[in-house]
């Protein structure tokens, strides 16, 4: 009787397990043919089927991340340390906590020039290394290039990444801790003075293109979003950090992350594709399915596309001068900072430093004696 018991014991765990296994949604989960077809079969008929579509899809994404209830803001200052004036523009290294005793680690770009107020942009990183992500050139020209148009940038690390070092990268709850992160990456950059609320974007390639449009899908406080290389009919993310909580399916219900990113409407949204990875169809099927949606609100011209079918996966330059015009223009940003004498976009400017100069924790600053430590005890706090 007692073998019996453990039989069907272990029996019902393993039918569990299986079952959890399918509710994630993990990298080419659908053919591109068949992201296509649940494209084709969700365009809804009117502006009131897609909010109801809309409020469902929020809300299993929370349910999903275990965010119904958002935890509270440690409320501590942030640390900023290490200031550097160079030409139109500063960089600051940023640590706050967004949990208590897990710190958020970045850099913060200002523009030199005082305004009566400032746009605020926030740039998320990839999976890029060697160097790591926010040390990135391609993520240090285009925060730099932001601030000397006029907009307070902050730039912050994935966890496992960077300063970030308290837990591995791939850890079971990374997608929740990032969300997490992210929010209060939007918090801190809304508390800087001048910085207006109504002009807050932001961009990112890459896993730091799922990180945009998934803020930018729960929080109404993002105004302008540019998802580069990411957004896909049939990828749903190869990382834990995306796709390794059951945000896409539950039982009977199914979503993908470009209905994800169609949450932005209204709002202005610019994506950004190539022809070398999951982005490669997007002018026939993830940007037409866009403009539907934005449609049924008249806005059908505020979101736009950009495809360079002759690239690869990156943020590199023809990528970042598709950009910063569009967030020029729903920024309210000043391009021409950052013109030449004929018009066209010069990122000479910039200055690119070591990581050892972007790092927040080193031994003139040490990291908070209340930070945790491990994956064990990271994952406690959520």
């Amino acid at each position: 009787m007692k073998r019996i018991t453990l039989l069907i014991y272990f029996c019902v765990v393993i039918v569990f397990t299986a079952n959890a296994q399918v509710e994630l949604c993990q990298g080419a989960y659908f053919t591109e043919e068949q992201g296509k077809a649940f494209l084709d079969q969700h365009i809804t008929a009117s502006l009131h089927d897609w909010t109801n579509r809309a409020a469902e899809i929020r809300s299993h994404i929370l349910e999903g991340m275990e965010l119904i209830s958002f935890p509270p803001s440690p409320g501590t200052p942030a640390i900023i340390n290490e200031k550097k004036i160079m030409d139109g523009y500063t960089i600051e290294n940023v640590a706050f906590e967004s949990l208590p005793g897990f710190y958020v680690t970045g850099n913060l770009y200002r523009p030199l020039k005082k305004q009566n107020s400032y746009a605020g942009i926030l740039c998320p990183h990839g999976h890029w290394r060697d160097p790591d992500g926010r040390f990135q050139e391609q993520m240090q020209i285009r925060c730099a290039m932001l601030a000397r148009m006029g907009a307070v940038v902050f730039a912050w690390d994935m966890v496992g990444y960077g300063d970030a070092l308290q837990s591995d990268h791939k850890i079971t709850k990374a997608l929740k801790l990032q969300t997490i992160n992210s929010t209060r990456a939007l918090d801190f950059l809304l508390s800087l003075p001048g910085v207006d609320p109504e002009r807050i974007g932001i961009t990112g390639a890459s896993g730091g293109g799922t990180q945009t449009f998934l803020l930018t899908a729960l929080d109404q406080r993002v105004k302008v979003a540019v998802p580069c290389v990411m957004v896909s009919s049939y990828f749903f993310g190869g990382c834990t950090c995306e796709s390794g909580m059951p945000i896409h399916k539950k039982g009977n219900y199914q979503t993908n992350n470009v209905e994800i990113a169609a949450l932005t409407a209204p709002r202005p949204m610019l994506l950004i594709s190539d022809g070398d990875d999951w982005t490669k169809h997007t002018p026939e099927v993830e940007y037409p399915f866009m403009q539907k949606i934005y449609a049924l609100y008249g806005k059908r011209s505020a979101v736009a596309s950009v495809h360079l079918a002759n690239e690869k996966h990156d943020y590199g330059p023809s990528k970042r001068k598709a950009m910063y015009p569009f967030m020029a223009k729903y920024l309210k940003l000043d391009i021409k900072a950052v013109e030449d004498a004929n018009g066209n976009i010069d990122e000479s400017k910039i200055k690119v430093w070591e990581p050892s100069a972007l790092q927040v924790f080193t031994d003139a600053h040490p990291r908070p004696a209340n930070a945790v430590q491990g994956d064990e005890a990271v994952l406690r706090l959520l």
